[in-house]
């Protein structure tokens, strides 16, 4: 028997083994979705048109970091079509019944700010990031914050979320004075941030990432909104 007739015999069962093989790992293809998103049914349920913003937890070593955050959190959420609670009112109502840190004011239950408030929802803000960044070559301001927001009427956490900002952003690596070049501006730069509130407006852009309405991932649009209920699909 020839080499080419006993190849000839096998090609029928390799013929065969292909095609049960092939749903097998079609199969495991179809078992690949991708990520899912976040799931928005009890935010839709539940419509809040008012929101009072809370004062953030701070777990950077710069003490202004929550009032930098704080002060630019509403506008985010007002376009969106929020009514939300002045900051101001917010924080006066606290110190008039002894509460001043934030993480005393996080423990305050639901219905208790319900009742003080009157708001549909309320806004938990924790920072983890904030400040000046420095490195050999390089320095950068960066802002990071995580966010949910819980259903004053029922307790239920209805969204939540995370942003990152930073002024580092764009910024080209191509430095034409060498290695020495790049000391000089990363210790200039790092001279600026340092003498000035560098990170201020990042804070601003990383509270409009995490809390403007439409962004995939991001707050539903509120009841004020024109966009109200008309998300995309998926969302």
């Amino acid at each position: 028997m020839t080499l080419l007739s006993i190849m000839a015999k096998r090609a029928p069962w390799r013929r065969l083994a292909a095609a049960l093989l092939l749903p097998t790992v079609l199969g495991l293809g179809a078992c690949v979705a991708p990520p899912a998103g976040p799931d928005y049914s009890a935010f839709r349920q539940a419509r809040p048109a008012s929101i009072v913003v809370l004062p953030p937890l701070n777990e950077t070593p710069e003490v202004t970091a929550w009032a930098s955050f704080l002060a630019q959190a509403s506008k985010p959420l007002g376009e969106a079509g929020y009514y939300v609670m002045p900051v101001g009112v917010m924080m006066e109502t606290f110190q008039q019944n002894g509460l001043t840190s934030a993480h005393d004011i996080h423990e305050v239950p639901a219905a208790k700010l319900r009742e003080i408030f009157g708001a549909d929802a309320a806004l938990y803000i924790t920072i983890t990031d904030f400040g000046a960044r420095y490195t050999v070559l390089d320095s950068s301001v960066r802002v990071t914050a995580r966010a949910q927001l819980v259903d004053l009427r029922t307790g239920q956490a209805l969204w939540s979320g995370a942003a990152t900002a930073s002024n580092a952003e764009g910024r080209s690596n191509n430095n034409q004075g060498g290695l020495l070049g790049a000391l000089i501006t990363a210790a200039l730069m790092q001279v600026i941030q340092s003498s000035t509130d560098a990170a201020h407006p990042v804070a601003g852009v990383a509270a409009n990432r995490l809390l403007s309405g439409g962004l995939r991932g991001g707050v539903l649009y509120g009841p004020k909104s024109p966009l109200y209920g008309k998300e995309e699909a998926g969302r």
